[in-house]
């Protein structure tokens, strides 16, 4: 007994009788070819918005986007020239990381040449490969009746990716998050309250660790580079030993992460008198080893007081090093002056007891004769009340709070107190929603006096960022 088989659907009968009813009915067949890309465009969006759902869960970044549309697409076209079959069975093999081991995972790495994956736990290696690739989908292969999908679903980032190196505070990362166009790929500090401070308020950790320690491979790749590197070395306030202290050999250091990375932009911070120090011979050796490996340098003491509206006199250098030529042309720092805000706008309405000076302080004569302004800000320098005529807080630096050298003093209804510590992160411009985490004052102060201010960062960020986003 012959069979019969419908051209435009593939099915067969055994009857030529079943075969001639079946192609003079009222409702045509349907083409197979229709049905098997419906399944491949049903399969391949199912897998997609699983694969998607998965990232999301292990904490890989939302702003990684899949485009199902596109994907769809492209399988359209491939299907174009598939053979109509019988039985098809769509099977969208999409490569699950979550399963693999962190080892699997390692030689993935090494395969695809990827870097910096040695210390990050398995869902950061992870992120690592998607950020590697472009997404696409291909249909490569028909074997016998079997139409198999074989998409390689790897996902792209369009956020640039930075490291902040000696974190303290983490206010460069705070200012280059809120742009949007950013990911902090890795943090560093190896000052235990700092990661306290720092793992408080973002959702990447801060790696605990002498800079000097740790392997440049283990760094990710990133396009920017940003640190405020030891500034006691060339501080006033300090020996001005320069480059004969050993906190600033980390500046080799530094070297030797952009020799490994090459980042597209490197961002530094440090004391104004980092420019003058050792008859300039120190600023000297860092700009030409930093021009030496092709980048272009511009820099500028800025004045938080005077570019951001926070009452404060912080000036501090910044180094912008830009690797394109024509980025560098478009850049400057050359921000416009802008009115202070007042510095009532900064203190907090309620203030613990514990802050206020009374008459059993040890130096409650010299302060309570000396501190006489409200809307003022003074300073206990030891052996001295100093009052600030330019209605600005002055420069907050790391040791106020230890031993009183320092301390910012004003007097409100309540009486004459220190700023709290709440109120030294509002002059370095750190949002309300920052969080301090249960530390000690004298740790608090520290961490705030150190810190590089949030705004100042943020100007540079919001100018720089477009510039290497169209290079």
């Amino acid at each position: 007994m012959g069979k019969y088989s419908c051209e435009k659907c593939a099915k067969f009968f055994s009857q030529k009788s079943h075969y001639d009813k079946h192609i003079s009915r009222k409702n045509p067949c349907e083409i197979q070819t229709d049905k098997i890309k419906a399944l491949v465009e049903k399969a391949v969006e199912e897998k997609l918005i699983e694969l998607n759902n998965k990232m999301n869960s292990n904490n890989i970044e939302s702003n990684i986007t899949i485009n199902i549309t596109e994907q769809i697409e492209t399988s359209k076209m491939k299907l174009e020239n598939v053979e109509p079959t019988t039985e098809q069975q769509i099977q969208a093999n999409i490569i699950d990381y979550s399963a693999k081991t962190r080892a699997e995972l390692i030689i993935i790495c090494k395969e695809k040449c990827i870097k910096g994956y040695s210390g990050n736990n398995k869902n950061c290696i992870i992120k690592m490969i998607l950020d590697s690739y472009v997404t696409k989908i291909d249909v490569t292969k028909t074997i016998e009746n079997e139409i198999i999908v074989e998409p390689s679903i790897n996902v792209v980032s369009n956020k640039l990716k930075m490291i902040d190196l000696f974190a303290g505070t983490g206010a460069f990362s705070l200012a280059f998050e809120r742009t949007n166009a950013v990911n902090i790929v890795f943090g560093n500090d190896m000052v235990e309250h700092s990661k306290k401070i720092y793992d408080e308020n973002f959702n990447h950790k801060l790696t605990l660790k002498n800079l000097n320690e740790v392997n440049v491979e283990d760094i990710p790749s990133h396009e920017i580079l940003t640190g405020g590197f030891p500034c006691q070395p060339f501080s006033i306030a300090g020996l001005q030993e320069g480059f004969n202290d050993e906190r600033s050999n980390v500046f080799w250091k530094i070297l030797s992460i952009i020799d490994y990375h090459k980042p597209k932009c490197v961002i530094l911070e440090n004391v104004k008198n980092l420019v003058s120090h050792d008859e300039t011979k120190t600023f000297h050796t860092i700009k030409s080893n930093l021009e030496e490996r092709g980048y272009h340098i511009c820099h500028k003491v800025l004045n938080t007081a005077d570019i951001t509206g926070i009452p404060q006199h912080r000036e501090r250098i910044y180094i912008v090093c830009i690797k394109s030529k024509n980025a560098f042309d478009k850049f400057s720092l050359d921000f416009p002056k802008i009115e202070k805000k007042k510095i009532t706008e900064f203190l907090e309405k309620e203030v613990p007891t514990k802050y206020y000076y009374t008459d059993k302080s040890i130096t409650w004569d010299l302060v309570k004769s000396s501190v006489v302004k409200k809307d003022t800000i003074y300073q206990y320098r030891r052996v001295y009340v100093r009052e600030n005529k330019s209605s600005v807080c002055p420069t907050l630096t790391a040791n106020m709070g230890e031993g009183g050298h320092n301390v910012p003093l004003v007097i409100d209804s309540n009486g004459i107190r220190k700023l709290t510590p709440r109120e030294c992160f509002n002059f370095q411009g750190f949002p309300s929603s920052y969080k301090l985490p249960q530390l000690s004052d004298s740790k608090l102060y520290k961490l705030a006096g150190n810190a590089v201010s949030v705004p100042v960062v943020q100007l540079i960020a919001n100018r720089i960022i477009p510039l290497i986003q169209e290079e």
